[in-house]
């Protein structure tokens, strides 16, 4: 009896360390940074999905920073050089490019140690050593490693990434167009000789995703955990193709004149004017297959009605939700909850309304409506200040800190058009008058401010 209480305690010991070593597993699963590393030849769109991804995660609150290695080579370098320094048997650009890359990874550990979640090393990492150098590195510095491969062989598209994104690079600065093409071709061909693509036999056990030919298919191997995923889906959803997004609030509503926030009014008569002006203006832009998104509150939905034209109600785009405070004025919020009103100001991004949301929970409720954004080609959208600042600040890569007080006039729209590493805006003001609805920060966010403080910034109203 007594072996058998001591085989049952050894059981018992056993089960608490497998236990405690799935516990210890999940936590380096969630807690251990991530290096994502990208992998293809040049003009293949690596710095393009570089950009976008870093942009994407540090817009859902994943603490991300690219690190290109050409520009650590332009700033080592300072001067132009050509094909010739990529050829493989040139030993001075080979150990200026291995210090290059070396120093960008001394510059991904120490941002990964200071509190970084992801590093994203934009590199050409060609070669089966080059990652096995890049994986000993992550594996010392616990770190997990997510490899990005770009693949293309349509030279259309190609041609039209050399065109639009490596002659004006900078290493092609004082060179013409032919000459830039030629010398950029042979800086290719340095790299295909000892190109080895990631190989589904010999790389089974690494986590990677390959793009082949900007999306037309992909292949997905070990996805690890929650982060992964999420950089598997959006790469699986963004696309190349020329399009123009169309961001606009509502027309000034009754709730606007009066100062209040929130609530689900109606259209003002100038908001009805201005529904009528924005009919007009998407009438002659004469825009392909256009979509259009609304919310589903009265403001967005009565604008959308006077286009003329079929539209989408998304319940996702609806204003922040205020709580305690919807429908109220400024002045009376102050009055009513003066602490409230200073600790928001504070800090707008992830102050939370009593029984609401925070800019915080807006973001992560639009990311649904990104994804689809960038799924789509031409899309109008309809919406709400807070809600447009949201998606603003996406496609303009601005930080939680820019993010609440980004200006979005009624009666203006904006053009977005993405370009090759950015996102180009035109301003559009439609002539209707409305209120200002802008709040800047006030000087004193003192919890103890004066009343006349507090309300420095509140725009005139009714």
């Amino acid at each position: 009896m007594q072996q058998n209480l001591s085989k049952k305690m050894e059981r018992i010991r056993r089960m608490r360390s497998s236990c405690e070593i799935a516990a210890w597993q999940m936590l380096c699963m969630t807690n251990c940074p991530t290096l994502i590393v990208m992998v293809g030849l040049p003009a293949r769109g690596k710095t393009y999905i570089s950009k976008k991804l870093t942009r994407y995660l540090n817009w859902i609150g994943v603490p991300t920073k690219e690190f290109n290695v050409g520009q650590y080579r332009r700033d080592f370098v300072k001067s132009f050089r050509s094909f010739e320094f990529f050829l493989p048997d040139n030993e001075e650009g080979q150990k200026i490019r291995k210090q290059c890359a070396l120093s960008a990874l001394a510059d991904v550990r120490q941002y990964l140690s200071e509190g970084g979640h992801v590093a994203v090393f934009d590199a050409t990492n060609t070669t089966r050593e080059r990652r096995e150098t890049i994986l000993k590195f992550a594996e010392q510095n616990g770190f997990k490693t997510f490899f990005v491969e770009s693949v293309c062989v349509d030279p259309d598209v190609i041609a039209t990434n050399i065109v639009q994104v490596k002659l004006s690079s900078p290493d092609y600065v004082n060179c013409s167009n032919d000459e830039a093409t030629e010398d950029f071709m042979k800086r290719i061909e340095c790299y295909k000789n000892s190109y080895e693509s990631l190989d589904e036999t010999l790389d089974k056990d690494l986590s990677y995703i390959k793009i082949m030919d900007v999306g037309r298919r992909y292949l997905v191997n070990q996805v690890m955990d929650h982060i992964q995923s999420r950089i598997v889906y959006y790469l699986m959803n963004i696309h190349v193709t020329p399009r123009s997004i169309y961001l606009c609030r509502h027309g000034e509503s009754d709730m606007n004149l009066k100062g209040r926030i929130g609530g689900d009014s109606g259209l003002s008569p100038r908001g009805k004017e201005y529904a009528k002006c924005l009919a007009k203006f998407i009438n002659e832009q004469n825009i392909k297959d256009l979509k259009v998104w609304t919310s589903q509150m009265k403001r967005t939905i009565q604008t959308a009605e006077s286009l003329g034209v079929p539209y989408e109600q998304w319940k996702v785009l609806n204003e922040i939700d205020a709580g305690v405070c919807e429908e109220m004025r400024y002045e009376e919020i102050q009055e009513s909850f003066p602490l409230e009103f200073a600790l928001r100001d504070q800090d707008k991004y992830r102050y939370r309304y009593p029984k609401g949301e925070s800019y915080e929970d807006l973001v992560q409720r639009l990311e649904p409506v990104i994804m689809e954004l960038e799924r789509q080609e031409n899309v109008l959208v309809i919406c709400h200040q807070a809600v447009m600042r949201c998606l603003l600040a996406y496609f303009l890569d601005k930080t939680a800190e820019e993010l609440p007080y980004l200006r979005c006039p009624l009666h203006t729209v904006l053009k977005l058009t993405p370009v090759a590493y950015g996102c180009k805006v035109e301003t559009i003001k439609l002539n209707i008058e409305a209120v200002n609805t802008h709040r800047d920060k006030p000087e004193n966010v003192d919890v103890d401010r004066t009343k006349e403080d507090a309300l420095q910034t509140v725009p005139t109203h009714l």
